[in-house]
């Protein structure tokens, strides 16, 4: 039906061909319809946020600039998976061009390494603004942000550049059915003819030590917030600063956590943990947290939601809003979202 055998040798060396969810083939569609939701949600979500930072100058500062990448990353790493995800639900096509999957391969490990250290950015700034006021602006200059930003680039480029090398570089010559919903490293590495153990144990090291720095330094970050907290004279500051923090914290469970789960249930093998329930975790693993960011770190925090508000009132025929950018900011030092003026503000001048 395919023609001759060099040409049946010449398209399985140009594709491969992913299977969804393997033995929940019978209920993709079912499976294609959370996930649609859960994507538009993320996508619309993080392009509210992208745009409302962007374009209010009012919104300019550490904690906000912060915001603004992780959505855009957020928009990345989803959008590198989601809608081939979904092609593979709704009409079973699974054939990705051998380029296009280490692509997508690349860009899912790449974001994922970025936003672990935007994740860990974020808990610095959360620290310096609660623990040390008066020093924020000093801290978090324009210069300090960009050298985080450029250094996390950096580190995810560095990790992953070698990972998906070695895995490029492996001989196809067997099936290229890839049981898996997207091109995740394992799941290809393993169909190579030759060894793949030295990328695998290279990417599991990569992701031990990067993960497992920024959840030590995000503990410490928090365990001193927290410190911070519980001495503030007034139970109404405490309430509302653990509310803060307690969100912050549920964002970073719902990233590491299945993250981490995925990982090592890969490691594990079939016999430990069933292939679905696999290739289900690292599927979800992908829109949740992007679905979950803006709604947990974007809309709760007030300025934001504010402006989103204003945003939608303004477009309404007939309503008459007061426009964000007459609104009299405050000459307090910006600590925490939604009660700057709770800790550390400095007099007026």
């Amino acid at each position: 039906m395919l023609g001759s055998p060099s040409n049946q040798t010449l398209l399985n060396t140009a594709i491969f061909i992913l299977l969804g969810v393997p033995g929940l083939e019978a209920i993709h569609l079912w499976l294609a319809v959370p996930l649609s939701a859960m994507y538009s949600v993320a996508l619309l979500g993080n392009i509210i946020i992208v745009t409302v930072i962007w374009t209010d100058s009012a919104l300019h500062e550490p904690m906000y600039h912060l915001l603004c990448v992780l959505a855009a990353v957020d928009i990345v790493m989803s959008t590198s998976v989601i809608p081939k995800m979904l092609n593979i639900f709704w009409s079973g096509n699974g054939i990705i061009g051998f380029a296009a999957c280490f692509t997508q391969m690349y860009i899912v490990h790449a974001t994922t390494a970025i936003e672990t250290g935007l994740l860990l950015a974020m808990a610095f700034d959360r620290y310096i603004a609660i623990c040390k006021p008066l020093h924020y602006q000093t801290i978090l200059t324009p210069r300090t942000m960009i050298g985080m930003g450029m250094g996390i680039i950096v580190r995810a480029i560095s990790a992953m550049t070698p990972i998906t090398w070695m895995v490029v570089h492996l001989p196809y010559c067997a099936s290229h059915v890839v049981p898996h919903s997207y091109c995740e490293h394992m799941a290809v590495a393993k169909l190579a003819c030759a060894d793949h153990m030295p990328s695998s144990l290279f990417s599991l090291s990569a992701s031990f030590i990067i993960v497992g720095i920024d959840v030590i330094f995000i503990a410490t970050s928090y365990s001193l917030i927290l410190k911070a907290v519980f001495s503030l004279p007034s139970q109404d500051a405490r309430v509302k600063a653990l509310s803060t923090c307690g969100s912050h914290v549920s964002v970073m469970a719902l990233f590491y956590l299945p993250g981490i789960l995925s990982i090592y249930m890969a490691w594990l093998g079939q016999h430990v943990v069933p292939l679905h329930t696999q290739v289900l975790l690292a599927d979800f693993y992908l829109v949740i947290p992007p679905m979950m960011n803006p709604l947990i770190y974007g809309l709760k925090t007030k300025r934001i939601r504010e402006r989103v508000w204003n945003a939608v009132t303004n477009s309404l025929p007939g309503c008459i809003c007061q426009n964000s950018a007459k609104e009299k900011r405050p000459t307090q030092l910006f600590v925490m979202e939604h009660n700057r003026s709770i800790w550390g503000a400095q007099p007026k001048k």
